[in-house]
């Protein structure tokens, strides 16, 4: 198996530094190799990174703008004038609305939210949403996590007389909005010293100074966007989110108490971990499946009753969003695995049916298993389809889809996500265009994307203290990832596939005297290669599993790699043309099924006999047909054991023997008997009278006339068969056909009837001449 990433390995830090530092900082010098290799080289800095603290938070005047739209919004307020926040679908979105509508509320604001319909209206200001609003009497209108590129309709508010006051985080488009005032952490006339606040800490530094002191009963409300949103986890986003973790932990807030209830949330140890991969996906689905408001409501409800019927809700509409994905994903994967998918460098899979709001989830899933830039499309009822493309750090997914902007009747997006609408009519132009594209960058041959790994440790290294000792750098996220330890274990032991599907692989990293659990999602499918595997090498992030009140160590694995040689497992009793889809040298044992089987070959193949003179083209060898003896496989691996990388099984049987087995003593004696009484038996006519007469299948005596012909107790001229008077006497084993339907019958067993570990393991043992040379291609 080869690693789905490019491992970089951070450089070790010099060791005087790091023991300087450590007794300066009083911490474990791994932390403090953790920090230096993450440009924390002084000790000043690094104890500001680890306590970090409201002193830490920017003045929010210091917002362009941000004096101008306070000075708006408390206008509004006295005026009694009908405020309208504007907000956005997703985690982020929910979260700065709610924090808005909380501060706005407690200053006794006629305040309303508006959030747009992922799938009639999308994301950002629309015109027609802004004519609803203006209708329904709205005189001031705030957007949240959004707005920084709706020209056209915030153009036509400021027409009608109703102000617009932006706050957003997005990419700052060639031509700003007319907006009254535009709040933006990278405003080109700000100068504001920290960039990448997500659209919940613009929302938090408004509440902030609207508040005129820092809006800390929202640090709760800020974590949860600013975690979800993936912006970088420094400078003043890392104030948020580790007081708004603490805020969280001991929250009263009763929306917050009811979703750890329903999704089993332990609160009081509540992470930034349980923000990405519990509270923020069930926020999203609401937006994803239908309407992200019930989000707002609760976020911000005080009625615990409400909290809890809103909190199962959630909790519903994530468990059908999550079915959604399992059922798409497992569609999408089998088409990307096609033979006319595995030889693209892109995917672009389209389908009737599937629900629009999971798309990006399945895209990345196919993504995160095949390493390709992917498309993920449905097909809607007005013939177009619409969907999400994911890609990978090789591939600018933009840019190549920008090429082909005239297919598309919408579209946007960044180097490593897009969305899209299109015509049916041009999918296949579009996936040809997105193909040439990946031509055009030479994307085969580029490198895996990267994955930087902190430290290389052994299973005993591995501890609690180490993993309190590196908690210290949290909360992990964007710019400061929770660390990647490699491990290279002795040997990898209870390896099984887990959950109701076997979607998820669970296995120990084990040494004579410790051990350490490893759990690898979406990952089941791989059980077999591991336990077949010579050696592994995992790569990933040290955590804790509870099981039955119980902590554990436990390594969540990010990405891994063996040594031994690849052999993919494509055994078949028919041999079709889409099986023959391998740029690689195919070998046969029959000539006769090499001529009959040559043209099914890619025009950059070869067919090869086994018995031939012959170097392997490229790095992967197929097998085709099965040996007729386990040593004729073996002489043949070992002859090219330096020319091939991958070995591809398909074992066709022309002539299946084992499970038929062979005869009997009793049925030999029987046909011996009755060589020995009947003369002049013509074969040509009366073979299936004689089988079915001593009760024999016909292939197998077949077989037993061979042997008898092979040791002189039969003759056969032109067809006809005669037993001969007193023969030699002579052991059945003897006989040549004998034999060979012997050895066939164990390659059979070996190469056609094993389990895939015990293949693997086969051929690994017989590949190279001595066991303990090794081949290593990870």
């Amino acid at each position: 198996m080869k690693s789905r990433y490019t491992w970089q390995y951070l450089p070790q830090p010099r060791a005087s530094l790091v023991t300087e530092l450590a007794q300066k900082c009083q911490l474990a010098p791994a932390v403090i190799r953790l920090l230096i290799n993450r440009g924390l080289t002084e000790q000043a800095t690094i104890e500001k990174f680890l306590n970090p603290g409201v002193d830490q938070l920017h003045d929010p005047l210091l917002l362009f703008d941000m004096a101008k739209a306070v000075a708006r919004i408390r206008q509004a307020i006295e005026a009694n004038q009908l405020i309208t926040i504007y907000g956005d679908y997703d985690a982020d979105g929910v979260t700065s609305t709610s924090i808005m509508l909380e501060t706005l509320e407690s200053l006794g604001a006629n305040v309303t939210i508006y959030i747009p319909d992922r799938f009639s209206e999308g994301y950002g200001p629309h015109q027609t949403s802004f004519e609803k609003i203006i209708a329904a009497g709205t005189q001031l209108i705030i957007t949240v996590d959004n707005g920084v590129s709706g020209n056209a309709p915030i153009t036509y508010a400021q027409k009608q007389g109703v102000d617009v006051i932006v706050t957003d985080h997005h990419e700052l488009p060639p031509e700003l909005p007319p907006a009254f005032a535009i709040i933006h952490p990278r405003h080109p006339a700000g100068q504001y010293p920290f960039g990448d606040l997500s659209g919940v800490g613009v929302a938090f530094k408004v509440a902030s100074a609207l508040l005129e002191e820092t809006a800390s009963d929202s640090f709760d409300l800020a974590a949860i966007g600013t975690v979800c949103d993936l912006v970088s986890l420094t400078d003043e986003n890392r104030v948020l989110v580790s007081l708004g973790l603490q805020q969280l932990q001991q929250s009263t807030r009763p929306g917050i108490n009811a979703l750890c209830q329903v999704a089993g949330i332990e609160q009081a140890s509540l992470d930034e971990q349980t923000i990405g991969f519990a509270i923020g996906p069930r926020l999203n689905s609401l937006g994803r499946l239908g309407d992200a408001k019930d989000g707002v409501k609760l976020m911000t409800t005080f009625d615990p009753d409400e909290a809890t019927e809103l909190a199962k809700f959630v909790q519903t509409q994530n468990e059908r969003r999550q079915q959604y994905v399992k059922e798409i994903a497992t569609t999408a994967l089998a088409m990307a695995q096609a033979p006319e998918n595995q030889q693209r460098q892109t995917l672009v899979l389209a389908h009737e049916g599937w629900h629009e709001g999971v798309l990006g989830i399945v895209a990345s899933r196919i993504v995160d298993a095949t390493g390709k830039p992917t498309l993920v499309l449905t097909q809607r009822d007005d013939h177009t389809l619409k969907g999400s493309g994911r890609s990978v750090q090789a591939f600018n997914l933009f840019s190549a889809l920008d090429h082909s902007r005239d297919l598309m009747t919408s579209f946007g997006g960044h180097h490593m996500a897009a969305g899209l609408v299109l015509p049916a009519a041009n999918l296949p132009a579009l996936a040809a265009g997105l193909e040439a594209q990946a031509t055009a960058v030479d994307l085969s041959q580029q490198a895996n994307d990267t994955l930087a790994v902190d430290l290389q440790l052994t299973v005993p290294e591995v501890t609690s203290d180490f993993l309190k000792a590196s908690r210290q750098l949290a909360p992990f996220g964007t710019d400061n990832p929770a660390p990647k330890i490699a491990i290279t274990p002795e040997k990898v032991t209870a390896v099984r596939a887990i959950g109701a599907d076997h979607a998820h692989l669970k296995f120990k990293l084990t040494t004579e005297t410790t051990s350490l659990d490893v759990i690898a999602f979406q990952k089941g499918q791989y059980a077999d290669d591991l336990q077949a595997a010579d050696h592994v090498t995992v790569v990933g992030e040290l955590g804790e599993n509870e099981w039955q009140g119980r902590r554990t160590l436990q390594l969540q694995l990010t990405d891994m790699a063996t040594s031994g040689l690849e052999i993919i497992d494509k055994r078949t009793t028919h041999l079709t043309r889409h099986l023959f889809t391998y740029t690689a040298t195919y070998v046969f044992f029959s000539a006769k099924l090499q001529q009959q089987l040559t043209a099914f070959l890619p025009a950059d193949a070869t067919a090869v006999l086994a018995s031939a003179d012959f170097k392997v083209v490229g790095a992967t060898l197929v097998l085709v047909d099965l040996p007729p003896a386990l040593s004729d496989l073996q002489t043949l691996l070992q002859q090219h054991q330096t020319e091939y990388e991958r070995l591809v099984a398909f074992f066709y049987m022309q002539h299946p023997v084992y499970l038929a087995g062979l005869p009997t003593r009793g049925e030999f004696a029987r046909l011996f008997k009755f060589t020995t009484t009947h003369k002049g038996i013509n074969l040509r006519t009366q073979l299936p009278t004689l089988a079915k007469y001593l009760k024999l299948k016909k292939d197998l005596l077949i077989f037993m006339i061979q042997v008898f012909s092979d040791l002189g107790f039969v003759k056969i001229v032109e067809g006809v068969m005669d037993g001969v008077a007193q023969p030699a006497k002579a052991a059945l084993q003897s006989a040549a056909s004998y034999q060979q339907r012997q050895q066939q019958m164990n390659a059979e067993q070996v190469l056609v009837y094993s389990k895939y570990s015990e293949l693997k393991n086969w051929l690994n043992a017989h590949t190279v001449p001595d066991e303990g040379a090794k081949r290593n291609v990870s």
